[in-house]
């Protein structure tokens, strides 16, 4: 296959991205709170597969002229900030006249981070919140929780994008990192399990898949306080 076709074909893949990032707004703002799920995971799918394509095809080294880095990071930001806290927002998911002030919120956190040196560190690790808003999306969504209580949740997590604490990158970390990449490609089929069966009841699966958020956090924690120990 010619280099530069498959190099710039990769480009193409994770701009798709976008596309897909447009498809999930139109279903937002139409209401279709289901199918913009399925937009983002779609979304999320080209995320986890582009960074192995661009290394497969050298895209660094035979398009020198694109950054693929600089791509990736736009298609992101739609991905994992805009569309997910325009649903926030629309899907009335916070208390009376805070939607909009969230989403905001939201979306000024996210850019600060994602402009951050390192956002992603030499040594594998995302610092500070690293914006999976799609994610809280998804919770708030599904729990049913009460609007002052998705606030909070959303504050938290606000909070921690400007608090430097590491987080594990999960396809790149050294320690674990077969088991980690396995479970989450568990809470994925999960998570697409419980957008298949809605409107059924799946509140056990919901609370059931938390516990792979469970997992990310402790986990985290604890290769960081390693570190530090070893220092």
């Amino acid at each position: 296959m010619n280099t530069r076709l498959a190099a710039w074909g990769v480009h193409v893949f994770t701009a798709s991205g976008a596309v897909w990032g447009l498809f999930a707004l139109v279903a937002i703002a139409r209401g279709r709170w289901i199918l913009a799920f399925w937009m983002m995971s779609a979304a999320l799918a080209v995320d986890s597969f582009d960074g192995m394509l661009a290394r497969w095809a050298r895209v660094k080294e035979v398009t020198p002229g694109f950054n693929g880095e600089l791509l990736d990071n736009i298609v992101d930001y739609i991905n994992y900030v805009t569309v997910p806290s325009f649903f926030i927002y629309q899907a009335d998911l916070l208390p009376p006249g805070w939607g909009l002030a969230a989403a905001a919120a939201i979306s000024l956190a996210s850019a600060y981070q994602f402009c951050q040196p390192e956002a992603k560190t030499d040594d594998n690790y995302f610092k500070g919140f690293p914006s999976y808003w799609n994610a809280v999306a998804f919770y708030l969504f599904f729990l049913g929780l009460p609007r002052w209580t998705n606030l909070v949740i959303v504050a938290v997590f606000l909070a921690l994008v400007f608090i430097p604490i590491k987080w594990i990158y999960p396809s790149r970390m050294a320690k674990w990192r077969g088991l980690t990449i396995l479970l989450t490609i568990l809470w994925g089929l999960c998570c697409l399990t419980i957008l298949v069966r809605h409107p059924e009841p799946s509140l056990g699966l919901v609370y059931g898949s938390l516990s792979y958020i469970a997992y990310y956090v402790i986990v985290s924690l604890y290769m960081v306080r390693a570190e530090t120990e070893r220092e």
